[in-house]
């Protein structure tokens, strides 16, 4: 699988370059789904089926009796404008492919050419699904992300096992990196607003000030990790908006705030949304009072170890040489999260970044990749779902 591969590296790079030039923002993904659903039906015997979730795309190939395995890619680009001097640089202003979807599309469609040969064959037994996501990076107006959306639309339906991969910057072509468990965070976006009084600024004992109740609040708000959670458990509160006022001599009426929560336990995560309230409500000792609310988003990723181990299989085998780094992902947040609540399955972190030393981060201006892992990543895709059909059938 490997050798076939690397002979398909130049198609590849080819339709990566070509996504990257033509990024398209979640749900719009237009271009996008079109090349991928006339790619897909240059193969013999792939059902392509559009405008799932929207800009979704599934293929299926299909053969005799077994467990169906689905392999899913994003499609989306970020609202950032690209600042490399490459020839392939993003031709849509304030777009740019900065997490790799541009790659994990293409690696994609090279899994759909290589297993469709394999399907050709007249060896393989049991169905796999391609799922072409959008819209892993926002909401849009639909409230929910990609994948949601297409679950919702049945495109796990009947799925036995999912995997995916995702860029990694931090390790160069050669590496790869996986864990078991809880992987990735979950995210929830809270929000609220202290009321008091306000009042004249030479007169605050008149009023009551919620900039001045602001204080504790934050103290118990940053206090949340640092004692209620447990110091081995990853958790993370971040404020990001502070909103009060309108003038410097007016004691404002109402100070609004708002924040970000990562964690990968479910049970810390609830007990964090408890925590957070509890700080806010400290104004009520104040003489003010307040609103909460939380917007919860993707669950932590959870990856199954028994899946995670074909992967390591797969790799061991067709590229021995491979660095494996076991570890968790950090603390941002990835929709395949959802997948893999549902269905058993795994994610696998490839190594992509350019020899060169510079840093080029995920959703940066300056991201971009050695166009080598593309063929490793599409042969180890495919070789896994393979292996993860082979197993079924001999009850492995």
């Amino acid at each position: 699988m490997a050798e076939r591969a690397q002979e398909i590296r130049e198609m590849l790079v080819k339709w990566r370059r070509h996504i990257h030039q033509n990024p398209e923002l979640s749900f719009r993904e237009f271009e996008t789904s079109r090349l991928v659903a006339q790619e897909l039906s240059r193969i013999e015997g792939m059902n392509v089926k559009t405008e799932v979730g929207t800009t979704g795309v599934i293929g299926t190939l299909s053969q005799g009796n077994g467990w169906t395995v689905a392999i899913r890619a994003d499609m989306d680009a970020l609202p950032i404008a690209d600042a490399k001097d490459r020839p392939y640089r993003s031709q849509n202003p304030g777009v740019m492919h900065a997490c790799g979807h541009d790659a994990h599309t293409a690696i994609l469609l090279g899994v759909a050419r290589l297993l469709g040969e394999e399907f050709q064959n007249g060896e393989v037994q049991g169905t796999v699904k391609l799922i072409f996501q959008p819209a892993e990076e926002h909401t849009g107006p639909y409230g929910s992300t990609g994948a949601p959306r297409m679950m919702e639309e049945g495109a796990l339906d009947g799925v036995d096992r999912v995997i995916a991969l995702h860029m990694n910057p931090e390790r160069t072509v050669g590496a790869v990196q996986l864990n078991d468990g809880y992987t990735m965070a979950s995210v929830d976006t809270f929000q609220g607003t202290l009321y008091g009084t306000g009042g004249h600024g030479a007169y605050p004992h008149l009023g009551t000030d919620p900039a001045w109740m602001l204080l504790p609040v934050l103290q118990a708000l940053h206090g949340i990790v640092a004692r209620r959670v447990s110091p081995l458990e990853p958790a993370v509160v971040s404020i990001g908006q502070i909103h009060a006022g309108t003038a410097s001599n007016v004691i404002p009426s109402e100070v609004f705030i708002q924040g970000t929560i990562r964690t990968y336990d479910p049970q810390t995560r609830e007990m964090m949304i408890k925590e957070l309230e509890k700080a806010f409500s400290l104004v009520d000792t104040l003489g003010g009072n307040y609103t909460f609310q939380v917007e919860q988003g993707e669950p932590g990723l959870y990856n199954h170890p028994s899946v995670n181990e074909v992967i390591s299989a797969v790799i061991r085998d067709l590229y021995p040489d491979m660095r494996i780094y076991r570890g968790p992902f950090g603390m941002g947040a990835e929709d395949f999260s959802y997948m893999t609540e549902k269905i058993p399955g795994a994610m696998f972190f490839l190594g992509c970044a350019l020899p060169d030393g510079i840093h080029r981060d995920l959703h940066t201006p300056v991201f971009d990749i050695d166009e080598n892992c593309l063929p490793i990543g599409a042969a180890i895709l495919a070789e896994t779902a393979l292996q993860l059909l082979k197993r079924e059938r001999e009850g492995t």
